[in-house]
């Protein structure tokens, strides 16, 4: 039975006027590999699954990716990697007109990192968790170990839901999951993410007292207003903190 990935790389397919070259699943794969080691065919399809991709099919329902689709893709994986935001603020990213400006070409094997680019400030929301995932969809989506995931409950790092004797985790600590895997290759591990936690726990703190106040009015209005302040705040705090961490590090490389 023949797969997608038995497919010529490259198809040509004829749309009213001129013919557009459409890739395989197969091939955007191969392709975004030096830029992306951990993509794959299954988190491909994960993405679309989650209507973040809608690629067009074949009659045989293969599916065949536009240089739109790979653009879009590629700010995915980049808004993933390079900001760490979850899906669920990726898709209002994209949903607003964020697109990435690299080279759509990913048969050639060259790509642009953005690294000149000021990157625009993570969205954040803090009103609502999203989706609730179970725990073997994290591991897959995440390639995260359950002795990680156990190691970040036991250090308070996230915490998840237990429905019916299964974990589950919110779109943010799916996020955490997957930040958290790139630094264990490094050799880091729970204990070391306290530093991360008390960082985190002191911001909270600070924000709160700032708008303790409006947050706990009764007024619909002001409520409402505190919490876009709040996220705002937050923002602000993490880019930041991103900043006083570039700068930190320059010392070190220098």
């Amino acid at each position: 039975m023949a797969t997608e990935q038995t497919l010529p790389l490259e198809v040509e397919e004829l749309e009213p006027g001129r013919p557009q070259k459409s890739m395989t699943i197969g091939a955007v794969c191969k392709g975004l590999a030096q830029e992306f080691p951990d993509i794959s065919i299954s988190k491909i399809r994960y993405l679309e699954d989650q209507k973040l991709l809608n690629p067009r099919r074949t009659p045989g329902g293969y599916r065949l990716y536009s240089s739109s689709d790979v653009v879009r893709l590629r700010t995915i994986l980049r808004l993933q990697r390079d900001e760490f935001l979850p899906l669920r603020v990726i898709r209002q990213e994209l949903a607003s007109g964020r697109a990435d400006d690299g080279d759509a070409s990913v048969t050639s094997g060259a790509s642009t990192s953005g690294a000149g680019k000021r990157k625009r400030r993570a969205s954040v929301s803090v009103q609502d968790a999203g989706p609730m995932y179970p725990l073997e969809d994290v591991l897959e989506e995440t390639r995260a170990s359950a002795d990680l995931v156990r190691e970040l409950e036991d250090y308070g790092v996230i915490k998840g839901e237990v429905r019916a004797g299964l974990h589950y985790y919110d779109e943010t600590e799916r996020e955490i999951i997957r930040a958290v895997t790139e630094l264990a290759r490094y050799g880091v591990g729970g204990r070391n993410l306290r530093v991360f936690r008390s960082s985190a726990d002191r911001e909270a703190a600070l924000l709160q007292q700032i708008l303790a106040p409006a947050l706990r009015s009764r007024n619909p209005e002001r409520r409402k207003e505190a919490l876009e302040a709040l996220e705002n705040l937050a923002a602000v705090a993490s880019h930041l903190k991103h900043l006083l961490l570039i700068r930190d590090l320059r010392r070190i490389a220098n």
